[in-house]
C-alpha cells in the first residue's frame, strides 16, 4: 500500500514538474511555495499564541488581585509532567530547544526536519506555558515554521539549496507570525541561524516572513500579541544612562547564560525521567507561587508595565499590602529578574518545552524598569515604558547575541522607529559585554561543545554536505607485498596512476609504492625477480577511516604534505582521496550552494 501510494505520488510530482516549468521559473515557483510555507507558519503561531494567551488569562483571573492564588501550586507542575507525558510517551521526540534543533538540521541533516515537528511542539509547548511553565513560545514555533518549510520542500522534491532556503522561510515566517514583526524575523534566519545567502536567495525568506505577519494581522490583529505604542521619544541627554542600561544588561545577560547552563546541567545528571520531572515542577511551583508574574511567558505583566501599572506585578502575592512602598518594590522587581532565569531553567530541565526567547525579553523590561526607576530616585525624570523597551532590546541582544534582530524586534512590536538610537546603544554595549565571557549564544552553546556549530562556519557548512564516499577513488590497481618487480612493471604499463596500495590475501592494508620510488629499477630487467614489493613498498604514517567526516579528511590534508591518502575501513584498504578531488568537489558544492 505504501509503495503504491509513493509511487503514485511520484508520478503526480513528474507530471507536476512538466507542467510547472512550463509556466514558472525556478525561482518564481520557489516564492510561490515559500508564500504557503509563510502563510501555514503564521498560521501555527496564530494557533499557539492564542492558545496560550487566553488560557493563560484565564487561570491568572481565577482568584482577586489581593488573595493569593493556590492554583499556582499545582498547575505548573501539571504542565511539564504532561508535557513531559506527550513528548516520551506520544511524540517520541526530543523537540527541545528548538532553535537549536533547527540549526542542527542545517548542519547534519541536509535540512530534513521530521514531520511531526510540524504539530509536536505547538501541542507541547502550549502545555507546557498553558499551565504555567516559565519560558516563552518562540523557540517552538521556530522549529514548527522549519518543520512546516522543510516538508513542503521534499514533498515537491526541491534541490539542497532550496530545501534550505524554505527551511529558513518557515522560521521565518513563524517568528514574524508570533511577533507580528517581518522585518525581525528575516533579521532572526540571518543573524541567529546563521543562513549564508545571496541577495536574490533573501527574496523568498523575504515574502514568507511579511505573509506569516500579514496571516497573523489578519486573524487575530493585536488581541494576542505583545504590542505597546511608545509614548515618549528619546532625549539626547538621556543617551548617558541608555549606555548604563546596556553596560547592566551585558551583565545581567552573562548572568542568564551561566545561569541556564548549571541549572541544566543539574538536571541532565539525574537519570530518571520522572524524578526530574517531580524535582523542577515542584521547585518551579513555589517560585510562581511566590512571584506570579513568572507564571507563562509574563507579557501580560509587560503590558501593565509599559502602560504605568506596576502596582499589578504584586497581585495574588504575599507582598500586596506593601506594593506602595519603594524598598519592597525595589527588591520584588530585583529577585523577578535574578528569578526568571531560574524558573526558565526548572521549566526546561523538568521536560518542558519553550525557549528563552520570552524570558530575555522579561528579564530585560524589568532590568530598564528597576534602571530607570533607580536613577529617577537621583532626581532624573527618565520615562519608564522606553526604558524597559530599551532593556528588552538589551537582553535578548546579549543572551541571543543578535543586536539586529533585538533592535528590529523592539521597533516593530512598539512602532518605535524614531527610538533606534537609543535600541542600537543598548544593544551593541550588551552584546559586547556578553561577548568578552561568552563566545557563544544560549543556542548555539550546547552545538559548538559537540562540534556540530556549522551554520556559523561557511567552510564547515560546506564540507558537511560532502560525502565522503564520493571523493574516493577506487581506480588503483592493487599489489600484494609477495609480487616480484616484474609483475609490478606489468602493472605499471596497465595504470595510469603513479602509485599502488599494497594489501595482503584478507585485504588488509599494507602500504603503498610510489612510481617516483622505484625509477631507477624498473628499467633493470636482471632484477625483476629478485625484488619484491614489500621490499619497495612504503608505510604510511597516515589514513583516512572511512567513519570520518569531511571536516577531519580537510584538516588532515591541511596539516600534512600528502597529495593522496589512502582510505581504510577497518584496516581494509577501500581506496584513496586525493588533495585535488576534495578541493574540486568542494568548489562545486559552494557553488550549487550560494549560486543564484
Amino acid at each position: 500500500m505504501k509503495r503504491n501510494i509513493y509511487l503514485y505520488h511520484k508520478h503526480w510530482l513528474s507530471n507536476f514538474e512538466i507542467r510547472r516549468k512550463k509556466y514558472l521559473s525556478d525561482s518564481s515557483y520557489l516564492v510561490f511555495l515559500c508564500v504557503l510555507t509563510g502563510f501555514l507558519s503564521g498560521l501555527a503561531a496564530v494557533l499557539l499564541k492564542n492558545m496560550i494567551f487566553y488560557f493563560g488569562e484565564w487561570v491568572l483571573n481565577l482568584n482577586r488581585a489581593d488573595k493569593e492564588n493556590y492554583l499556582f501550586l499545582f498547575f505548573p507542575l501539571l504542565g511539564v509532567t504532561l508535557s513531559y507525558i506527550l513528548v516520551k510517551y506520544v511524540f517520541k521526540d526530543d523537540i527541545s530547544h528548538g532553535v537549536s534543533r533547527v540549526m542542527q538540521s542545517f548542519s547534519r541533516a541536509r535540512s530534513r526536519i521530521k514531520r511531526s515537528r510540524m504539530y509536536s511542539s505547538l501541542v507541547a509547548c502550549t502545555v507546557t506555558i498553558g499551565f504555567g511553565g516559565s519560558v516563552g513560545p518562540e523557540a517552538p514555533v521556530v522549529l514548527t515554521g522549519a518543520a512546516i518549510g522543510s516538508n513542503i520542500g521534499r514533498a515537491f522534491n526541491l534541490g539542497f539549496r532550496e530545501l534550505v532556503i524554505i527551511t529558513a522561510a518557515g522560521s521565518a515566517g513563524a517568528i514574524a507570525g508570533i511577533f507580528g514583526a517581518p522585518l525581525a524575523g528575516l533579521v532572526f534566519t540571518l543573524e541567529v541561524l546563521m543562513i549564508d545567502l545571496t541577495m536574490t536567495s533573501l527574496v523568498p525568506i523575504l515574502v514568507a516572513s511579511t505573509t506569516g505577519a500579514v496571516t497573523s494581522a489578519f486573524l487575530m490583529g493585536r488581541r494576542a500579541t505583545f504590542h505597546f505604542d511608545i509614548a515618549n521619544d528619546y532625549y539626547l541627554q538621556n543617551l548617558p544612562f541608555y549606555l548604563i542600561l546596556g553596560l547592566a544588561g551585558g551583565l545581567v545577560s552573562c548572568y542568564f547564560l551561566y545561569t541556564n547552563e548549571k541549572i541544566g546541567a543539574y538536571f541532565a545528571r539525574i537519570r530518571q525521567g520522572w524524578k526530574r520531572v517531580l524535582t523542577g515542577g515542584v521547585l518551579l511551583c513555589v517560585l510562581i507561587f511566590l512571584f506570579p508574574p513568572l507564571y507563562g511567558e509574563g507579557f501580560s505583566f509587560l503590558s501593565d508595565i509599559f502602560n504605568g501599572n506596576t502596582e499589578s506585578i504584586f497581585n495574588n502575592t504575599f507582598f500586596y499590602d506593601y506594593r506602595l512602598s519603594m524598598p519592597v518594590f525595589f527588591a520584588y522587581v530585583a529577585l523577578l529578574i535574578l528569578l526568571k532565569v531560574v524558573a526558565t531553567g526548572f521549566t526546561n530541565g523538568a521536560g518542558g518545552v519553550g525557549g528563552v526567547f520570552a524570558p530575555s525579553m522579561f528579564v530585560g523590561a524589568f532590568l530598564g524598569l528597576f534602571v530607570a526607576q533607580g536613577l529617577n530616585l537621583l532626581g532624573l525624570h527618565l520615562p519608564l515604558a522606553n526604558f524597559a523597551l530599551a532593556g528588552m532590546s538589551a537582553l535578548m541582544a546579549g543572551v541571543m547575541h543578535a543586536p539586529l534582530t533585538a533592535i528590529f524586534l523592539v521597533a516593530e512590536v512598539t512602532g518605535g522607529y524614531n527610538f533606534f538610537i537609543p535600541l542600537m546603544l543598548v544593544s551593541a554595549t550588551s552584546y559586547l559585554v556578553s561577548r568578552c565571557f561568552n563566545p557563544h549564544s544560549i543556542y548555539t552553546k550546547a552545538l559548538a561543545q559537540r562540534g556540530e556549530l556549522l551554520t556559523h562556519n561557511k567552510d564547515a557548512f560546506v564540507l558537511s554536505m560532502m560525502s565522503l564516499d564520493r571523493v574516493i577513488e577506487t581506480n588503483f590497481i592493487v599489489m600484494h607485498p609477495d609480487d616480484n618487480l616484474g609483475e609490478l612493471v606489468k602493472s605499471i604499463s596497465r595504470s595510469s596512476r603513479n602509485l599502488f596500495p599494497v594489501t595482503d590475501a584478507q585485504n588488509n592494508f599494507l602500504g603503498v609504492v610510489f612510481l617516483d620510488d622505484i625509477k631507477t629499477v624498473i628499467f633493470r630487467p636482471d632484477l625483476y625477480e629478485q625484488i619484491y614489493v614489500k621490499d619497495l613498498m612504503y608505510v604510511p604514517n597516515l589514513v583516512i577511516q572511512r567513519q570520518e567526516n569531511m571536516a577531519q579528511v580537510a584538516i588532515k590534508f591541511q596539516q600534512s604534505d600528502k597529495y593522496n591518502i589512502a582510505v581504510l575501513d577497518r584496516g581494509k584498504y577501500v581506496g584513496f582521496i586525493s588533495r585535488a578531488n576534495v578541493f574540486s568537489s568542494y568548489r562545486a558544492k559552494v557553488k550549487e550552494y550560494s549560486s543564484d
